[in-house]
């Protein structure tokens, strides 16, 4: 397995400045750019690589070994000397196709010897939960899902999606890989703490919420932020919900805002949740942040056991961005120091982070945490 990886951070890319990754002649290319960046050098990339599978999204901050960037094109080579890929696309046709869109891209694959899906969708119009049940129903539980939804610098405007069709504001893509060679970890953790009570679910339609405790959902999270309620929905990545089963018991997933409605006093998330289920708010701080991500490299590398030469993708939330400021490096310096000198690090600050919590457990989509892919091959 060989990798090689370039940042392009000014002006439109042209295949020239890909020459070196070309070289190892590629049959995946992994590509995260601010919506620009994507959108200009969508046909650089494809002139540069023909012949490979290319997946990736606009982002809200481009990850590298060397921390975090915004406006810059990060695209990463992989050639595999074993394992096979499928790709497959579809279009979204709004936020009520989200599950059926699933179950298209997971038809699309073949599935024997189906070991693991990267999976990139835009990150606005979609109910991220809802994709992944849709391909749980095809592919089932045991195969490893993870990716992310794209990011467009924050603004939860437009965000674009890479595939071997170019860029597009309204597509999915899939890679499914193939082989005994594949050696294919994940982890995922959150550092955020809860506060306030938990309060019940009374009124909900899959991913939008209208009532908290019978009364109003977006003036409850009103009440709360305070001060902080001008600034939605924008202020909401700042203080995410802790899904809550029927029991008040601990279910591990975080549902962060997406959109506010004020005519219905709903707010839109960005999965699925459970009608009789409870929500509490949270909050973190930098250190908390920076631990997650280390404790989501840990369970990565521990799943991978010999966690040599390899990618690391890396998918954090938006949230998480703006909580630590111009400490964010932090949390991927973190994450390098587990793997090591051998590991190219890659990925994005997204609206949604697609992965199981362990291994042989089914893919949930998560928000506001670092989510961990490590991809390599067996001699």
């Amino acid at each position: 397995m060989k990798i090689v990886q370039t940042t392009v951070r000014q002006g439109a890319a042209t295949a020239a400045d890909f020459a070196s990754l070309a070289a190892i002649e590629p049959n995946l290319v992994l590509v995260f750019g601010s919506v620009d960046a994507l959108r200009q050098g969508a046909s650089a990339i494809a002139e540069a690589f023909p012949g490979a599978q290319r997946a990736g999204c606009s982002t809200a901050g481009e990850i590298t070994a060397k921390g975090v960037d915004d406006g810059t094109l990060v695209v990463t080579a992989l050639h595999f000397d074993q394992t096979r890929m499928s790709q497959v696309s579809t279009v979204l046709a709004g936020m009520e196709d989200s599950f059926a869109a699933g179950k298209r891209l997971a038809s699309g694959l073949p599935i024997a010897g189906l070991r693991a899906i990267l999976i990139f969708g835009q990150g606005v119009q979609i109910n991220g939960s809802a994709v992944l049940s849709g391909m749980t129903e095809i592919v089932g539980a045991k195969v490893p899902i993870t990716g992310g939804l794209a990011g467009d610098g924050g603004a939860f405007s437009q965000t674009w999606v890479l595939d071997d069709k170019g860029a597009s504001s309204d597509r999915l893509t899939c890679v499914g890989l193939y082989g005994d060679a594949l050696q294919f970890a994940h982890g995922s953790f959150g550092g955020w703490s809860p506060f306030g009570p938990a309060r019940k679910v009374t009124r909900c339609e899959n991913n939008v919420l209208f009532e908290l405790d019978g009364e109003s959902a977006l003036a409850v999270y009103k009440r709360y932020l305070g001060e902080h309620a001008s600034g939605l929905p924008a202020s909401g990545l700042l203080f995410p919900f802790a899904m809550l089963g029927s029991d008040h018991s601990e279910v591990g997933l975080i549902r962060t805002i997406l959109g506010v409605d004020d005519a219905s006093g709903s707010l839109t998330l960005a999965g699925d949740i459970d009608p009789n289920g409870y929500l509490r708010l949270m909050h973190a701080s930098t250190d908390a942040l920076v631990d997650g991500a280390e404790a989501a490299a840990e369970a990565a590398k521990a799943m991978q056991g010999n966690a040599g030469s390899g990618l690391a993708l890396l998918v954090s939330c938006v949230g998480r961005k703006l909580v630590m400021g111009g400490r964010v490096d932090e949390e991927v310096e973190a994450v390098g120091e587990v793997f090591g000198q051998g590991a190219t690090l890659a990925g994005f600050y997204s609206y949604g982070e697609i992965s199981p919590f362990t291994a042989g457990v089914e893919c949930k989509l998560h928000n506001q945490t670092m989510t961990i892919t490590y991809i390599s091959e067996t001699a």
